[in-house]
């Protein structure tokens, strides 16, 4: 886990606290009693449902502990509020690349990122080659296709929601 600052939105916030609230009131208490279950039926070297649950049980304590430290050192910023005009955490942003593509990206935090959405990381190579730029620039950006021109088109900012 990284050292850095955990930023994300009101529903990345969301999302995180609902996974948790899956995982500790229905996951974690059903396997458990499926552990004790398969527990009761004698040999545990060779019982299956036993030891898959098990398996399964450290599987989801490890990511209730992941979720939980993620949430706690959670600095929720909300897109919406944000009255900036350069590009900055929360930001969507329309860029139009060499090609003539419009590309739309928001900027989220590490555990929002969904690039079939166009959710990006502020720590992706794009969001910090856009941040703290305006709408009109043209910057030169370093992707896995080599360096490329983009303008950026339309920086705005608005509540994001995480399916």
């Amino acid at each position: 886990m990284s050292e850095t600052k955990n930023y994300i939105t009101p529903a990345g916030l969301k999302a995180l606290l609902k996974e948790l609230k899956h995982l500790k009131s229905n996951e974690r208490p059903q396997l458990t009693e499926t552990i004790a279950w398969a527990a009761g039926n004698g040999d545990r070297s060779e019982n299956g449902d036993y030891i898959y649950g098990k398996k399964r049980l450290r599987e989801i304590d490890r990511r209730i502990r992941f979720l939980s430290k993620r949430i706690e050192t959670a600095e929720v910023i909300d897109p919406a509020v944000q009255k900036a005009q350069d590009i900055r955490f929360g930001a969507t942003v329309t860029i139009l690349d060499e090609q003539e593509n419009e590309k739309t990206y928001s900027i989220v935090g590490e555990d929002e990122t969904d690039i079939d959405r166009g959710h990006i990381s502020w720590k992706s190579p794009l969001a910090r080659a856009l941040l703290r730029k305006e709408e009109g620039d043209v910057i030169n950006f370093r992707s896995p296709r080599g360096e490329q021109e983009i303008e950026i088109v339309t920086v705005c900012y608005q509540s994001l929601e995480i399916e």
